[in-house]
């Protein structure tokens, strides 16, 4: 039986990659949205135009009120769809992009940040893993911002750090079960992150780049195999890691 994977926030950009990739490795892939229903199931076809099992389900992963449904909802296509009552890995890749100097911060912008990016992860790890299989994976996504100390994003990147030093905790607490626990951190990404700032701002698009070692501002494309091979036989010794996907930025 083919293993399956769990992508939070896995309708577009990163997500999608993501879960596109891990269908290449030759994972059944279930892929979260929070309202775009449309690009999910795009992303479902292109999964299954692989040869893989997909589906997909709605997850607002800033109310944790809603993960008790959300795992009903997932044992249920678990049983239907996928001949099964468990899964093996998941990625917490769902969040929201704030840019706000540190005065400016509004407290509803920290909130939603708390919410999506730390308490929601948090507590869908915790209610994820009664449903996960022993020897399988949970990859977190972080950000460069956690190294590379830039303006406009002091809330945003402390979440992150939150989320850094929450996966180290984990792999110790999981290790006895063979979950490996592991964080990606994307350097600059040409995405709609922060409204396409790095993508469609040429002279910004520039400056990252030349003072990047690889000499240019990342793609999509480049985070997705990263996390594949982290939910792969590949990387079965590889537990507690920070590993940072940003062609040398800012070394």
């Amino acid at each position: 039986m083919n293993k399956i994977a769990v992508v939070t926030g896995g309708s577009r950009g990163l997500g999608k990659d993501m879960a596109l990739n891990l269908a290449k490795k030759g994972l059944d892939v279930i892929v979260t949205y929070h309202s775009k229903e449309e690009q999910a199931l795009k992303v479902v076809s292109e999964i299954e135009s692989i040869g893989q099992k997909a589906h997909a389900l709605q997850l607002d992963t800033g109310k944790a009120g809603t993960f008790d449904f959300f795992f009903s909802e997932l044992t249920k296509v678990l049983n239907t769809g996928f001949a099964t009552d468990k899964f093996d890995f998941l990625v917490n890749n769902a969040g929201i992009g704030v840019t706000a100097a540190f005065a400016d911060t509004s407290e509803e912008d920290f909130d939603s940040l708390i919410d999506i990016q730390f308490k929601g992860p948090f507590f869908l790890t915790q209610k994820a893993l009664p449903h996960m299989n022993d020897g399988g994976g949970i990859v977190n996504i972080s950000t460069g911002l956690t190294r590379i100390i830039l303006p406009y994003y002091p809330a945003y990147s402390s979440t992150k750090a939150a989320m850094e030093n929450l996966t180290k905790y984990l792999a110790k607490d999981l290790g006895v079960r063979g979950i490996r626990v592991n964080i990606v951190a994307p350097g600059a990404i040409e995405t709609d992150f922060a409204g396409g700032m790095v993508r469609d701002n040429a002279e910004m698009n520039s400056h990252i780049a030349s003072h990047t070692a690889l000499g240019r501002v990342g793609l999509p494309t480049d985070i997705g195999s990263v996390v594949a091979f982290l939910c792969s036989e590949d990387a079965k010794w590889i537990t507690a890691q920070r590993i940072e996907v940003s062609g040398g930025q800012m070394l």
